[in-house]
């Protein structure tokens, strides 16, 4: 196989289209399309199925992205690597993690990391669930995930959902509702379980705000409108502080960050160090550093 072809091929799959990656990639837009054109007619497949403006992958194309694409990258990093001596990471390194953790952590930890790899371009998404094989990106962190065979990893990161509320808001009796600020414009549940050091117990609630992030549940119960359920290390120092008050543990399993990569994809030097950063950042994994970490 033509290696230089199959280069081509990635670059136009990766830009969607052989205007874009020309003009990325400075190169002619007949050159792309003579050199896919001869790597389809040499695996006797079509690789796009082109359009009058639109340009898609077929089956077959999309296979062989998500197997050479990444392949293609190690090969120029080893390259790169070797031609500097070995020389600390360099390059973009593409993340995508959830709202919260972005809002709470990210920030330091990226300045943290670029300052310690200079010539790393760090570019970090929180807007939603990515493909990170078909969009290109090297790292995901993602809450709970479920089993995927195309990606591996590990937890970083454990937390757990306590219940609090403001020191006016007085617990009412079992079976009482109590004001409820919850997450998502779906939550209306009308009962939380909980564990307390009496032993387990359901609170009954009814939602009188329903916010769309955890920084915004959090303020709102500082002001005494109701009890939430929010993550221990985004209220420790609140509670720490008297200005939220403990109900209980959430009767439900811990939260887990995770760190995701592709499985058949050898880990770049960028990844790899990465991944180090977040080892140091917290090397127990506990709801406490995370909490000392983000301060309030």
């Amino acid at each position: 196989m033509d290696l230089l072809a199959l280069a081509d091929f990635n670059l136009v799959a990766r830009h969607g289209g052989f205007g874009r990656a020309a003009r990325a990639a400075g190169r002619p837009k007949a050159t792309l399309s003579r050199r896919v054109s001869e790597l389809e007619a040499g695996l006797s497949v079509r690789l796009f199925e082109r359009g009058a403006r639109t340009l898609k992958l077929t089956e077959e194309g999309r296979a062989l992205f998500e197997r050479t694409g990444q392949l293609l990258i190690e090969l120029d990093e080893a390259a790169t690597s070797i031609a500097f001596g070995g020389a600390s990471p360099r390059g973009r390194l593409r993340i995508s993690a959830p709202l919260l953790f972005s809002q709470t952590a990210m920030g330091k930890l990226a300045a943290e990391f670029g300052m310690k790899y200079p010539e790393v371009h760090l570019e970090v998404t929180t807007d939603r669930e990515v493909d990170m094989i078909e969009e290109a990106y090297d790292l995901v962190i993602r809450v709970n995930p479920q089993p995927n065979e195309a990606l591996v990893g590990r937890a970083f990161l454990r937390d757990r959902l306590v219940v609090v509320a403001g020191p006016a808001l007085i617990r009412p009796a079992d079976k009482v509702a109590v004001p409820a600020v919850v997450r998502g414009l779906t939550d209306r549940a009308t009962e939380w379980k909980i564990k307390t050091s009496n032993g387990n117990g359901v609170m009954t609630v009814e939602p009188v705000l329903q916010l769309s992030s955890m920084i915004m549940v959090r303020d709102a119960v500082l002001t005494g409108i109701g009890a939430a359920r929010l993550p221990i290390s985004l209220v420790s120092h609140d509670l720490a502080a008297g200005r939220l008050v403990h109900w209980g543990d959430v009767d439900a399993p811990d939260i887990a960050l995770w760190t995701l990569y592709p499985s058949r994809r050898l880990l770049s030097a960028r990844v790899s160090a990465f991944l180090e950063h977040l080892k140091q950042s917290f090397p127990k994994g506990t709801p406490d550093e995370l909490s000392a970490y983000i301060g309030h």
